[in-house]
C-alpha cells in the first residue's frame, strides 16, 4: 500500500485556522472568560495569552494528531480494524481502496473538527465583546446543534459505505 501524507486541504484548513485564532484573539481582554453556566454567565477565566495558546494547540493539534494517529495504525499490515463485513472489505483486493477511504474520510472528520472549534472560539470572542461577558445560548445550541448533525452524517456514510459488499 502505497504510504500517504496529510491531506493539503486539511493542513491548509488548520493553517488557515491558525491564522483565525491569532487574529480574531487580537480582540480579547487581558482575562477571557472562557468557561460559561447554563445561563451563559461566565465560571471560568485564563488569561489572554493562556488562551491563546491553548486555542492554537487544540484547533490545530488535536484534528491533527488524530489523522496523523489513524494514518500510522492504518499503514500498518497488522492494523487492527474493525468493519462490518471485515474480510471483504479488508481483503488483499480491496485494502487499498479501503484505507484510502477510511484515511479519506476521517481527514473529513478533521475538517469539521476545525470549522466547529473556530467556531466554539467566535462564539468565546462574542461573549467576552460585551461587558459583562455573556455566551449567547442560542446561537451556542444552533452551532452545536448543526455540528452534531454533521457528525451524523459523517457516521451513517461510513457505516454505509462498508454495510455489504458488492454482489
Amino acid at each position: 500500500m502505497k504510504r500517504s501524507s496529510t491531506s493539503p486541504l486539511l493542513l491548509l484548513a488548520l493553517a488557515l485556522a491558525a491564522l483565525f485564532i491569532w487574529q480574531t484573539s487580537e480582540r480579547l481582554p487581558a482575562v477571557v472568560a472562557t468557561h460559561f453556566g447554563p445561563t451563559g454567565e461566565p465560571n471560568g477565566y485564563m488569561t489572554h495569552s493562556t488562551y491563546l495558546r491553548f486555542m492554537l494547540a487544540f484547533v490545530v493539534l488535536l484534528p491533527w494528531l488524530v489523522n496523523f494517529a489513524l494514518e500510522r495504525v492504518l499503514s500498518s499490515p497488522n492494523a487492527r480494524i474493525n468493519l462490518p463485513n471485515r474480510e471483504h472489505w479488508l481483503s488483499a483486493a480491496q485494502r487499498g481502496q479501503t484505507i484510502e477511504f477510511l484515511l479519506r474520510h476521517m481527514r473529513c472528520f478533521g475538517l469539521l473538527l476545525v470549522v466547529f472549534l473556530c467556531g466554539v472560539h467566535w462564539l468565546v470572542v462574542s461573549a467576552n465583546a460585551v461587558v459583562p461577558p455573556s455566551l449567547d445560548n442560542t446561537r451556542f445550541s444552533i452551532f452545536l446543534g448543526a455540528y452534531l448533525l454533521a457528525v451524523i452524517v459523517w457516521i451513517i456514510a461510513l457505516r454505509r459505505r462498508f454495510r455489504r459488499p458488492p454482489a
